[in-house]
């Protein structure tokens, strides 16, 4: 059982623009029970008499809430901490940055590695790799496993840029690069979601939040794989997530799935703005995160050199649901 210090986790979607609204989804594990509960989920903009700082606050606050996770960089770039003389990127002499490209150059050399041994059978496996097989799972073959897909080995190429990517970013390409490509067509970048005025409006929040409130960050998208990992939920459900004419359905159909497998339960007006609000969704999605994270069920994020600040969380469901089969 749960002690009453980590029976609530709290999920907040805050990347987008100016106008996007946010919402808090509250996870409360009722022992009487022995089950989760979707116990709050609420948007900002609906506390009229309170600007988005004040509910933000009000809600942790009233909640007793001591863990939130959200979709938000925690951490700066190497450049914005760095008090080095700056030589340029291609010179660049800062020791975590320094370790991440070498660790590029490996891989690419082993991949040039294949092409000189065999080239014409690197180029039969280039061209299988960048066929679309429906009967492939996109976890069958890790991205930064050879051969290297024609997208990751361009990502490479472009290096590690100081100023815009954290030491993480370089592990999630490793692992979930190809993953995100082929499943939502996006890859990614701490910062490529993420407005100047909302960067800085949400490290003025932290300095209201309560000082014992742990905060924490994840990645929809990579939860949403995860979950796909475990059985959870299925290869449709990704596709259909993808899909504007049923993206609304999709999204419930994913919540209902979350809330058999992983012992949650939603209440039918929370199951409705999840279907109308994709920030709804992606704040529910964290919330689970933060289920995995009180369960001591995460995936290590190795620190790369240094102590990365954005306590980055990637959660592990396999526990939860071993003995399915992947559809």
């Amino acid at each position: 059982m749960l002690s009453e210090k980590t029976n609530s986790i709290a999920g907040m979607s805050l990347g987008g623009g100016k106008k996007e609204n946010f919402f808090f989804c509250l996870l409360e594990f009722f022992k009487k029970d022995n089950r989760w509960f979707l116990t709050s989920l609420n948007q900002v903009k609906e506390e009229s008499h309170l600007t988005q700082d004040e509910a933000i606050t009000n809600w942790v606050e009233s909640s007793s809430l001591k863990q939130l996770i959200v979709d938000f960089p925690l951490s700066k770039p190497p450049c914005e901490t760095c008090d080095l003389v700056c030589p340029g990127i291609d010179l660049y002499h800062h020791p975590v940055v320094n370790n991440i490209q070498k660790r590029i150059n490996s891989i690419l050399n082993e991949d040039l590695k294949h092409i000189k041994e065999n080239p014409k059978k690197y180029e039969q496996e280039r061209r299988d790799d960048s066929l679309v097989h429906y009967g492939r799972s996109v976890l069958d073959k890790d991205t930064c496993e050879h051969i290297l897909s024609k997208s990751f080995k361009r990502k490479l190429k472009k290096g590690f840029v100081p100023y815009w990517n954290r030491p993480i970013d370089f592990w999630i390409w490793l692992n979930y690069y190809d993953q995100m490509l082929k499943t939502f067509n996006i890859s990614y970048d701490s910062f490529g979601n993420v407005s100047v005025m909302l960067l800085h409006k949400f490290h003025y929040l932290l300095r209201h939040l309560p000082r014992d409130l742990q905060i924490y960050e994840s990645n929809t998208y990579i939860a949403l794989i995860e979950l796909y990992r475990a059985n959870i939920i299925t290869k449709k459900h990704l596709i259909e997530l993808q899909d504007m004419n049923v993206c609304t359905l999709a999204r419930v159909r994913v919540a209902k799935a979350i809330e058999k497998k992983l012992n949650i339960f939603i209440y039918s007006k929370d199951l409705e703005l999840i279907s109308k609000h994709p920030k709804a969704f992606d704040s529910f999605v964290l919330a689970v995160v933060g289920k995995s994270l009180i369960l001591d069920r995460t995936k290590k994020v190795p620190e790369l050199g240094v102590k990365d600040d954005s306590r980055f969380i990637i959660p592990s469901y396999l526990e939860d649901n071993e003995s399915l089969e992947r559809p």
